[in-house]
């Protein structure tokens, strides 16, 4: 995908997964939306990496929405936490107001049960599993102590926590 278009590029037909108008450059691929949703509904996705407003220990995941307000819609994140073989959420760690997003239970409305066994945020990785977040990395220059003091949710630490490579 390309930059956002200019008047004189503005193609009402090409849009990405937000809605929002967009230009391809060489090597981009395009199909429609009822492609993208038979490649999803038809288990043809091995991999997929969404955002998420809130996970739980559970591995519940909650992105669409936040009641009161405005949303786009859904999208395609409820067929593709249904349909994924492997789902990975990318997200803050703590909202701006410093409140947890890795939490006991999901207080906004679902998209997808039992759904997430991997997380990847500003601070840290996690995997969930049995009722648990599950430290595995850290970010460069974060501390074990601020992560496990951001995380709502019990969270299990090992001994040594190694730091994300990049």
């Amino acid at each position: 995908m390309g930059p956002f278009p200019t008047e004189e590029q503005l193609d009402a037909d090409m849009i990405n997964a937000g809605k929002q108008t967009v230009t391809a450059i060489t090597g981009a691929s395009i199909f429609s939306s009822a492609e993208s949703f038979a490649m999803i509904r038809g288990g043809h996705v091995d991999l997929t990496v969404l955002g998420a407003f809130e996970v739980d220990v559970d591995g519940n995941i909650a992105s669409w929405m936040i009641p009161g307000k405005l949303i786009k819609g859904m999208g395609g994140a409820m067929d593709l936490v249904a349909g994924a073989d492997n789902i990975i959420v990318t997200m803050t760690h703590a909202s701006k107001k410093g409140a947890s997003k890795l939490l006991p239970k999901c207080t906004l409305p679902l998209t997808g049960a039992g759904c997430i066994h991997k997380v990847v945020t500003d601070l840290a990785y996690v995997e969930i599993n049995d009722g648990k977040f599950w430290l595995k990395e850290r970010a460069p220059g974060v501390s074990v102590d601020e992560i496990v003091a951001k995380t709502a949710g019990e969270m299990v630490v090992p001994e040594t926590v190694v730091e994300m490579g990049f």
